[in-house]
């Protein structure tokens, strides 16, 4: 750790080093940097397409940040040779290529926010900078907003929404045409566009490339072209998250058995062992899951001590392969009980007990629900949805508390029953301490469709399938939500 650091201050020193100096004292500088001349004449046409080189004069020294992420250049030049300033301020821009521009073409150099003053970090905001090979700049343009159709009002993509156009084909394996990348409020702007057929993209650029990757970042397409021959906006787009291909991911060993994980949420998985080692298996999956859970008792062939090589086959929606993995049994695993909702009941719910394993039967018969040391009638069963829930239900009285006792062996997983007994206490919460919500819905979809309650960070709270114009959600914490339909288009 010492030797990182040093080395970090040594960098950071240097640069402090050759850093230009502002000078201390008097008010202090708001004023951004200010545009002067480039080497391109000021008719910015007829530029010769063996140009190797931009470069854009300013009044002061500036800083050029995060020019990667900020420069857009439309269309964009593959053979970018090297950008000034990178490292120390300077008082111009210059961009190398090395190759050929195209004839009869508007180049646009969007720096975004990169551009900011050395002294004090004034940004010249969307600083644009346009030329042509052609007689004439093209001048028309398109304005619009994007947002994301998942995220609250308010909130921003944490990565940056890039905008882009294709002439041709829609080919988005390839840089667009034209680029140009959102601002913080979702709003965006494509400039110095000539007339044409248009198809338009947006996509949140996670890993900053410039080209849409199809099943891993958020999209959003409009159906028809644009035909450009006027300015168009007010532009209204959203992005939502791409449908992933089904891809197995990784094995690893969990509590209890292997954790097999998948991209692309599969609706169905069979796994199969075509190892003599491992015959003794239980395999779960929910519908639409990344995860499959394949439950592995202690078999003498998979003793705790060495690593198994094992092959397991699966096959996910119909794409079939087999893997490889090592595996050994843990001694130290056990099925273990949590209440994980807290010690308040609220109103009109059933009580909730979570084990770390998928859970083969219960014997409630063995249990004892009280209150006021008195016992009192209830059902217990195995959530349908979720096998590792189990679900209490019984006439939970407002302000009243309760204790549920487990005994040893009270509950049994597929190759484990719970080691020890367990008492869970709770109070059944009076219902002045929480709100209702009726939402009446007009045009709602035809088919099912989830109504998801989400909180300020996005979180999913509450949720109903349904296919009713009338929901109704009870027994909702105090705070601000916000309503969200998903439905297949």
């Amino acid at each position: 750790m010492k030797k990182i650091l040093f080395v970090a201050i040594f960098i950071v020193l240097l640069s402090a080093c050759a850093r230009v100096g502002s000078p201390e004292g008097g008010a202090k500088d708001t004023t951004p940097p200010k545009f002067l001349k480039s080497n391109i004449d000021t008719s910015r046409v007829n530029v010769p397409t063996s140009t190797r080189e931009l470069r854009l004069y300013f009044d002061e020294y500036i800083n050029l940040k995060d020019a990667n992420k900020n420069l857009i250049i439309s269309p964009p030049i593959k053979k970018i040779k090297k950008i000034i300033p990178s490292n120390l301020a300077n008082k111009y821009i210059s961009i190398t290529w090395d190759e050929d521009l195209q004839e009869n073409t508007t180049y646009n150099f969007n720096f975004g926010n990169a551009i900011v003053d050395n002294n004090e970090g004034n940004v010249l905001p969307y600083f644009n900078f346009a030329f042509s090979t052609g007689k004439e700049l093209d001048n028309l343009y398109i304005s619009g907003t994007i947002t994301d159709a998942l995220l609250i009002p308010g909130k921003t993509s944490k990565h940056g929404i890039v905008v882009g156009l294709y002439a041709d084909s829609a080919d988005f394996k390839q840089k667009p045409n034209y680029i140009t990348k959102a601002d913080e409020d979702g709003y965006f702007e494509l400039n110095y566009l000539s007339k044409g057929k248009y198809s338009i993209i947006a996509f949140e650029d996670e890993n900053e490339n410039s080209v849409y990757d199809a099943g891993k970042e958020k999209v959003g397409f409009l159906k028809e072209k644009i035909d450009l021959s006027q300015n168009l906006s007010g532009l209204k787009m959203k992005i939502f998250p791409s449908e992933k291909n089904i891809r197995y991911k990784e094995t690893t060993p969990v509590s209890g058995g292997m954790l097999m994980v998948f991209e692309g949420n599969p609706k169905k998985v069979e796994v199969k062992s075509i190892s003599s080692e491992l015959t003794d298996y239980q395999v779960t999956h929910a519908e639409k899951s990344d995860s499959v859970m394949v439950w592995v008792g202690k078999q003498n062939a998979l003793n705790n001590k060495t690593l198994t090589p094992l092959k397991i086959s699966y096959n996910a929606d119909g794409k079939e392969d087999t893997i490889s993995v090592s595996y050994k049994t843990n001694e130290k695993d056990e099925l273990t009980l949590a209440n994980n909702k807290g010690g308040q009941l609220p109103p009109e719910k059933d009580f909730v007990i979570t084990a770390n394993m998928a859970l083969k039967e219960i014997n409630p018969a063995l249990w004892a629900l009280k209150s006021d040391s008195i016992n009192q009638k209830f059902e217990a069963r195995i959530s349908e949805k979720n096998p590792k829930e189990i679900i209490i239900s019984s006439d939970f009285k407002a302000g009243k508390k309760y204790s549920l006792s487990i005994p040893k062996g009270g509950v049994q997983g597929y190759y484990f029953q719970n080691p020890k007994a367990y008492i869970f206490n709770f109070e059944a919460d009076k219902a002045e301490n929480y709100g209702s919500l009726t939402l009446k819905l007009t045009n709602q979809p035809k088919s099912y469709f989830w109504i998801q309650l989400i909180d300020s960070e996005g979180n999913i709270k509450y949720s109903q399938y349904t296919d009713k114009n009338e929901i109704r959600f009870t027994s909702l914490e105090p705070a601000t939500y916000y309503a969200r339909i998903l439905a297949d288009d």
